[in-house]
C-alpha cells in the first residue's frame, strides 16, 4: 500500500503524531541532509507498525517534506488498526 506523510525533520523527538486528513503526520530528530530523515522516516514506521525496514521505501518526495511511503505487508485497514486508528 501507499501512504501519503507530512515530515517534520529536526524535531525534539521522533514519533507518530496522528492523522490530517489522509496524511500521517510524523516528527523525527534527524536533519534532511543526505536522506537522513528518509532512513529516520523507515525507522520510524518499521517499528510503529511492527515491521522490517526492508518493508517501507520512500517513493516520492525524497526532498520535501510531503512523501510517500510504500509498505509491503499490510493494507489499510491493519495500518490504521496498528497505529492506533
Amino acid at each position: 500500500m501507499k501512504l501519503a506523510l507530512k515530515v517534520a525533520p529536526k524535531a525534539a523527538r521522533s514519533a507518530v503524531n496522528g492523522w490530517m486528513g489522509g496524511v500521517l503526520k510524523v516528527s523525527v530528530t534527524a536533519a534532511p541532509a543526505r536522506g537522513k530523515a528518509n532512513e529516520a522516516v523507515v525507522e520510524l514506521l518499521a517499528a510503529a507498525l511492527d515491521l522490517p525496514k526492508s518493508a517501507i521505501r520512500v517513493v516520492r518526495g525524497q526532498t520535501s517534506a510531503h512523501k510517500w511511503v510504500e509498505i509491503d505487508g499490510l493494507d489499510e485497514a491493519d495500518l490504521r488498526r496498528r497505529l492506533g486508528r
